[in-house]
């Protein structure tokens, strides 16, 4: 499966008659979509990526998560505790991370191996594309909310015209930035990291001010009530990083010889320590203040002038995070099959989560319907992420870029009528596997054998991993991949 075929340089026409695009530019839409980035156009060093990743963690909804904890009835150790432990899953999203270097295509390409040419389209379409706007539309809608709060602070009237526009302003700005692709995003990000680092700062200190260190509720857990909430706690913060089976998109462009250690590393520092920070201070806040409404709650112990800031910040972090949601978005639209620019399929997906997101705010509660929806969404991407980080390791984090590309009939990755029976059966396993032992919306047979434990999490990425690595570990592909020349 190895390929000999030298990368042409950039601007050169490629076999095909093409010319391949010059290298990226901050200034300049990305030119790249799913094809595989030449070697000759491949730059950055690992630890750019934090700030990537940093960026959209410091936001309102790691808040939001830290205080729901307590409101579960988990005291403060407790809380940390497991906010800790849920955060430690960005590992796996950094160990996914190395295969972008390695193959030169983001990780909607990448997981042909893992599921065939056609049966990968299926996986983007689900998996990758109606995730991502899902949560694309539940983010504006977040962010539009402050954005009201800010224009009634500023005396301007937040009616139906008012919010129209403030979701489309914001859906614009996110959208430009996904738009002119991994340059900006890598440019821009470090600085919007530094500044939201700089008002969470401010928030910490207020929050510390009022906080109940030994806080303990009236009534503490015991028993199984609190293995149950401990196991959905850190179901609902592990659901962050598990969500991101796209950070390939984002390190592709890495040269090949860049090390794999710092890749990951920085991957996850960057999604675990904003993570754990800013996710405890809602925690904190909530021994304090009432955090089913966050927003009111918080803006009661920051100070009067600070209140606008805290406002703009929750803004721009979910503009940060909604870039690479809509990023990624546009890169699965283009892998389920359709034939158009990355800028084309990321503007489709922004007007249909600007849709979704003005149809819940003005005309129904869509979007409370999508949340619930998004509370069982583990179910599929703890597999998800199982059946990947399981194909790195037994590929060895090797993988042929032009081989991955390659649809036709020849296809290494073509397999049984285009779909690789062993990744189809440990994926459906384990989501069925998790559905099973389901206490969100529902309570599987599992769980309520259990009393009320919720272990999809790990039994469902358990199925997926076990069973995929014993179907494939003899796969042709695996074996041509640990054929490859090792990356750094």
């Amino acid at each position: 499966m190895a390929s000999t075929i030298p990368d042409p340089l950039p601007g050169s026409h490629s076999s095909s008659g093409a010319v391949r695009p010059a290298p990226e530019r901050a200034g300049a839409i990305e030119a790249h979509g799913i094809d595989r980035i030449p070697d000759a156009e491949r730059h950055g060093r690992p630890r750019d990526l934090f700030a990537v990743w940093a960026a959209a963690n410091v936001n309102y909804l790691s808040l939001v998560v830290g205080g729901a904890l307590v409101l579960m009835g988990l005291d403060l150790g407790q809380a940390i505790a497991v906010i800790v432990a849920g955060n430690l899953f960005w590992l796996l999203t950094g160990l996914l991370a190395i295969s972008g270097p390695a193959s030169g295509t983001p990780s909607e390409v990448i997981t042909r191996a893992m599921y065939g040419v056609l049966g990968n389209r299926v996986n983007n379409a689900i998996g990758g594309w109606l995730v991502s706007v899902c949560y694309f539309a539940l983010n504006l809608a977040a962010a539009s909310t402050a954005a009201f709060a800010l224009a009634e602070r500023a005396g301007i009237t937040a009616n139906t015209g008012v919010r129209i526009a403030v979701v489309l302003g914001i859906a614009v700005l996110t959208l430009a930035i996904s738009v002119y692709g991994h340059a900006l995003i890598v440019r821009l990000y470090l600085p919007i990291t530094l500044v939201l680092a700089a008002v969470f700062a401010l928030v910490a200190v207020a929050v510390l001010r009022h906080a109940d260190l030994s806080y303990r509720p009236d009534e503490p857990l015991t028993g199984t009530g609190l293995w149950a909430a401990l196991i959905a706690g850190t179901t609902l913060i592990a659901s962050g990083p598990l969500s991101y089976t796209t950070s390939a998109d984002f390190s592709r462009y890495l040269p090949r010889t860049a090390s794999r250690t710092a890749i990951a590393g920085w991957t996850a520092l960057g999604g675990f320590l904003p993570g754990v920070v800013v996710c405890s201070l809602g925690a904190l806040a909530a021994t304090a203040v009432d955090m089913t409404d966050p927003q009111d709650a918080l803006q009661g112990i920051l100070p009067g002038w600070f209140a606008p800031v805290f406002l703009l910040a929750l803004v721009l972090g979910t503009i940060a995070v909604n870039a690479l949601t809509a990023y990624s978005a546009g890169l699965a639209l283009q892998a389920v099959g359709l034939r158009i620019r990355r800028s084309v399929s990321v503007l489709f997906d922004g007007a249909v989560a600007v849709a979704l997101t003005l149809y819940g705010l003005f005309v129904s509660n869509l979007l409370d319907t999508v949340g619930n929806a998004l509370q069982l969404i583990v179910v599929l991407i703890g597999p998800l992420m199982a059946v990947y980080a399981t194909d790195i390791a037994l590929r060895r984090g090797r993988y042929d870029g032009i081989a991955l590309c390659d649809e036709t009939a020849h296809s290494p990755y073509r397999y049984t009528a285009g779909v690789n029976p062993a990744g189809a059966l440990a994926l459906c396993a384990g989501v069925g596997a998790a559905a099973l032992c389901v206490d969100t919306l529902y309570t599987g047979p599992v769980a309520g054998l259990l009393g009320g434990l919720d272990l999809s999490l790990p039994v469902g990425m358990a199925v997926s991993a076990t069973l995929y690595a014993v179907t494939m570990r003899n796969s042709p592909t695996v074996r041509a991949a640990r054929a490859l020349a090792p990356t750094a």
